[in-house]
């Protein structure tokens, strides 16, 4: 069982933004894992969870800084996306 756990929450304005940014970063689930950290991922309507749990908190802290930079790359190019849709 994990000693430390954290549970990321992201809200989007639509359900189709959350859906975008799940389906970026849910790639990664089971990829990135090791022996000291698993990650778990849900999106419910506009809502994505992120659940860490890990085994010492030095695992914790590099899950949760790896996972708030997929989810930041994701939301960054999600971003450009729709400029780029509306400018035409």
């Amino acid at each position: 069982m994990a000693a430390h756990e954290a549970t990321l929450e992201f809200d989007y304005d639509r359900p189709s933004r959350a859906a975008l940014v799940a389906e970026s970063v849910a790639r990664e689930i089971g990829e990135i894992d090791d022996d000291r950290s698993r990650t778990t991922l849900e999106r419910t309507d506009s809502r994505v969870l992120v659940e860490i749990n890990a085994d010492d908190v030095i695992a914790l802290r590099a899950a949760l800084n790896t996972w708030f930079s997929l989810i930041d790359v994701a939301e960054r190019t999600a971003d450009v996306g729709e400029t780029a849709l509306e400018s035409r």
